[in-house]
């Protein structure tokens, strides 16, 4: 039996966390939600994957499908643990290893784990375009979850005396960070439709993109999310997604100067003169 916990219909007088009672025990909202926006984003993933019209053999999905999980595994708690080095030392133990993860850390090193991944089998296109909207879909669904939990999980700001401030679960006003980043993910879900849709730049650009605007987007988030200073006043999602952020600045500056080039041949296939 299946009923939820919602005390009220407004978010200005809800009550946090918002639970739900799954066969005599009460979940929060979190980890529901989280799951559920993996199993919708995977689905959809299957989905486009069979409608693509670029074909890549079963070898190279599960491998790539299998660096992407153990990476981004590995990294949502690597990071996730890192975020509050002297906590860990002073609590080291299963569960808290586990409990603590990030998305950021995830999406950096399941990166990591597929380009392992396709070296190991010789794979040398992209493959991260058909993954990103699938991605953004689990991410939103996600980010619910994360918002009806309140303060009771760590996706929640600062207290804040800006109109979007509410009540969290304390008597504080904070930032609603959640639903910040929910919005934003539906402001770069329209760009990259629109971007997708012009095929203009070679395959793997979408993601590219994706990766830039989302771990800009987390750098500055956090400014207004509680943090353990670990660098100036940079916490360690800040450090990891300035690393990225050169990375990925990187990488398309090369996709466009190729693709420029590409264009240039294109346009004029014999610059010396025909004879």
């Amino acid at each position: 039996m299946l009923s939820v916990l919602i005390k009220s219909n407004t978010f200005e007088t809800m009550d946090f966390p918002v639970t739900f009672h799954l066969f005599g025990k009460t979940v929060l909202a979190h980890p529901l939600f989280e799951g559920l926006g993996m199993f919708i984003g995977m689905r959809c993933y299957f989905y486009l994957k069979r409608k693509s019209a670029e074909k890549v053999s079963f070898n190279i999905s599960a491998a790539v499908l299998i660096g992407a999980t153990a990476g981004a595994l590995f990294g949502s708690k690597l990071i996730g643990n890192l975020e509050n080095p002297y906590k860990l030392y002073e609590h080291f133990d299963f569960k808290t290893i586990w409990t603590n993860n990030t998305i950021v850390g995830g999406l950096a090193f399941g990166l990591i784990g597929v380009e392992l991944a396709k070296k190991a089998v010789g794979h040398k296109e992209s493959t991260g375009d058909l993954i990103v909207f699938p991605l953004i879909l689990a991410m939103i669904i996600g980010r619910i979850g994360c918002f009806l939990t309140g303060i009771y999980e760590e996706t929640y700001g600062v207290p804040t005396g800006f109109i979007f401030g509410m009540h969290l679960g304390d008597q504080y006003l904070r930032h609603p960070v959640a639903l910040y980043e929910i919005a934003f993910l539906i402001i770069l879900w329209v760009i990259l439709t629109i971007l997708q849709r012009k095929k203009v730049y070679p395959s793997g650009f979408v993601f590219q993109i994706f990766m830039l605007s989302y771990f800009s987007f987390r750098f500055l988030l956090d400014f207004i999310k509680p943090r353990l200073e670990i660098i100036g006043n940079l916490g360690t999602i800040q450090i990891v997604c300035i690393c990225v952020i050169i990375y990925y600045i990187y990488k398309i500056k090369n996709t466009v100067r190729i693709n420029h080039h590409k264009n240039e041949i294109y346009e004029n296939p014999d610059p010396v003169g025909s004879r």
